[in-house]
């Protein structure tokens, strides 16, 4: 028995990256399958705790913010990173972050004030995605085939053909599209069927996971709750996150040099010594999630008419939750090229920007994620013997190390700079001008309108987010209402680019745009900026489509 699917684009992965890269393109008009290999409702791996604030700006486009937003922790729980010995022991410091309840109105503290209608948000992607995966259902343009194995595929002029299995019955499935993205993860199927290959260092750190069940732990805790509970001493450093805020968590034992064997080393002793709890403490392990960190890229992102995004592309350790974000990042890089690639307006050149754009990035973001995990490493391979020692030496002792940790995961936790600092400046649908974009650091950006940079976000009057008001396609932003935007609406009207002018004031503009037009793309990075239009409108929408 043979069933036959085919679509204009073919997703291979369901998990985050996969459905937001489905949703989207389906949004903007392109008919979508995607293919699953996990049954439906079978319970996503327990990790990524975090979604980026450039994350969330997307989900807000796509409709599904509010709902995950209420997703995760209780809506009171606090989302703070706690330094402590142990999890029940004395607590070195704190990173003070909001609660979802106080997300949008918090003012204090270095995780607020972010340039963004949607600042992050702490939740599981065993809470996440099924929030994703509803929200795809309801999406007119995509259909999804769970339990599901791609087998095989191959590209030819005119397509991608694919042979699939059925899990469940066993049946041959054959797919064929117009285009192919893998974003089936680390072990890719697709990336090694397009030739790429994953290059830089195969072992950062080795993380001994365990997702579990413990009712008495807060109970037994001597301070409040955190998002995420470090546990620093001599004998064993780790993680705890919070995932139901009530009896669910994963414990992260970050493994020493020369523990390379996940099994060799006790886990149970390693929970407990973390914890700081004794024989007597009861718990249940829902799974292991064991994981090594690595720093990997893909020599190339696409052959052809097949890309690769997410872990399919770049491995990293995951420091500020920059696996799944950076995948998803991927995905809307893509998503809008492709998409107008399909729809006839974007030349040739556009699907070479996708490339051009985002392993520069991936190769910048993922020194930040592994030279901050060696950092923190060294840290915790020099904790001092007498820590925990009472009196006055060991007050002093705790108070300095307090200080360090707080000061090196400050940059982490609330990562301006990798949200919002980067820019493409070496793309082919960008319009330079001569002024270098702002260097950026982790934590640290400088707004900008340079070319290649983010679009820098503003509230306009009345309270409505700039990047509401520009949509899901090009915005001309203008800052004299009384210039004349014709000779451009015209050449993007003739060339079918979806381009709409939003206005700014002065006071709206808050001094972060110098020019009078500024132009953005559909991912909010900024094409062409000018104080004139060109004097050949055409050659403009030609340069930022691809033409």
């Amino acid at each position: 028995m043979t069933n036959t699917h085919s679509a204009q684009v073919l997703i291979v992965g369901g998990g985050p990256v996969g459905l937001t890269l489905a949703i989207d393109l389906a949004q903007r008009g392109i008919d979508v399958l995607l293919v699953e290999q996990r049954p439906r409702g079978e319970r996503p791996e327990a990790k990524c705790n975090h979604v980026s604030a450039r994350s969330m700006e997307i989900f807000r486009r796509l409709g599904v913010a509010k709902t995950l937003r209420d997703t995760g922790l209780p809506a009171d729980h606090p989302a703070d990173v706690a330094y402590r010995t142990t999890f029940t022991g004395d607590e070195l410091s704190r990173i003070p972050i909001p609660s979802r309840r106080d997300r949008y109105t918090a003012t204090q503290g270095p995780d607020t004030g972010w340039p963004t209608p949607e600042p992050p948000h702490r939740i599981n992607q065993i809470y996440l995605e099924p929030v994703l995966f509803e929200h795809a259902l309801a999406t007119p343009g995509l259909r999804i085939l769970t339990h599901t194995r791609i087998e095989d595929l191959a590209q030819d002029d005119t397509g991608v053909s694919a042979q699939a299995v059925d899990l469940g019955s066993g049946a041959t499935v054959t797919l064929r599209a117009d285009h192919l993205i893998g974003c089936d993860g680390g072990r890719s199927l697709v990336r090694k069927k397009i030739g790429a290959a994953l290059h830089g260092v195969e072992v950062v750190q080795r993380v001994q996971s365990t997702f579990l069940r413990a009712p008495d732990l807060l109970r037994r805790a001597q301070h409040p709750p955190a998002w995420a509970t470090f546990s620093y001493n001599p004998r064993r450093s780790g993680n705890v996150y919070a995932i139901d805020g009530i009896e669910k968590f994963v414990l992260h034992n970050y493994l020493r040099p020369g523990e390379t064997d996940f099994e060799s080393v006790d886990r149970d002793a390693s929970i407990r010594t973390i914890l700081g709890v004794g024989a007597d403490f009861e718990y249940e392990v829902i799974s292991k999630e064991d994981w090594i960190g690595r720093r990997l890229v893909a020599d190339k992102l696409r052959e052809r008419r097949i890309f690769i995004c997410g872990d399919a592309a770049h491995l990293w350790v995951p420091m500020a939750g920059y696996g799944m974000n950076a995948g998803i990042a991927d995905a809307m890089n893509l998503s809008w090229l492709l998409a107008g690639h399909l729809q006839g307006w974007a030349g040739p050149r556009a699907l070479d920007a996708y490339e051009a754009e985002r392993l520069p990035i991936t190769e910048q973001v993922s020194r930040f994620a592994m030279n901050h995990s060696i950092a923190l490493q060294k840290e915790r391979e020099s904790v001092p013997p007498e820590l925990e020692a009472e009196g006055p030496a060991g007050e002093a002792l705790r108070a300095a190390a307090g200080k360090t940790l707080y000061d090196l995961n400050v940059k982490q936790y609330c990562c301006a700079g990798l949200n919002f600092g980067y820019f493409y400046d070496a793309s082919p649908l960008i319009v330079p001008d001569g002024e270098s974009p702002p260097g950026y650091t982790m934590d640290t950006f400088t707004p900008s309108t340079v070319p290649g940079c983010r679009t820098p976000h503003v509230w306009l009057d009345g309270g409505r987010s700039l990047y509401d008001a520009m949509g899901d396609g090009f915005a001309l932003l203008r800052l004299d209402p009384q210039a004349d935007a014709s000779p451009l609406l015209d050449a993007a009207k003739q060339r079918g680019l979806p381009l709409r002018v939003v206005d700014l004031s002065p006071a709206e503009a808050t001094g972060l745009y110098r020019h009078r037009w500024v132009l953005s793309r559909p991912d909010q990075h900024v094409a062409w900026r000018g104080d004139e239009l060109p004097a050949d409108p055409l050659a403009l929408i030609d340069r930022v489509r691809g033409a």
